[in-house]
């Protein structure tokens, strides 16, 4: 599959900001989970415990959710929608596994609580701006010429 630069610029982002607020959008309730990026099966990945009001909405099947990133320091906002599902995916699991994760489970990755959500990307819409210098230079550089700054990227993604 040959990507766009917007999804290149998407996937290279979120590699980069790797937590947001996740929620579906039967109850827009968001709580702040860390993202694991899967860009060739369109997907971003949570870890998480038996439990939570997100497991227990999902215990009946997937659901639409959202998903919401904000990153004032790296100069990255996004809206991104899909679907969000429990997995048993233990080689997804065993992939994204780390020292933070490994941090909430005692039992590690066979702790009884452990719950592997897959959230499959159906939309994205990205603001991507110009940080630190960069920001800096846009804005003395409008003050001079009497332009607007060109300080952010917007466009929206479909997968």
């Amino acid at each position: 599959m040959m990507m766009s630069q917007e999804q290149q610029l998407f996937w290279r982002r979120m590699d980069e900001v790797n937590a947001g607020m996740l929620g579906t959008r039967d109850r827009l309730k968001l709580v702040p989970m860390s993202h694991y990026t899967d860009a060739h099966g369109l997907a971003l990945w949570f870890i998480t415990a038996q439990g939570t009001e997100l497991v227990a909405e999902l215990a009946d099947g997937p659901k639409p959710a959202i998903h919401i990133v904000g990153e004032d320091s790296e100069g990255l906002w996004a809206r991104i929608e899909g679907q969000l599902e429990l997995s048993d995916d233990r080689e997804k699991l065993d992939e994204i596994w780390n020292s933070t994760a490994s941090a909430w489970f005692e039992g590690g990755q066979e702790d009884p609580d452990l719950r592997l959500l897959k959230f499959s990307i159906t939309e994205a819409e990205i603001w991507n701006s110009t940080g630190g210098l960069g920001f800096l230079y846009q804005i003395a550089k409008a003050n001079l010429t009497g332009t607007k700054p060109d300080i952010a990227n917007h466009f929206l993604l479909r997968f």
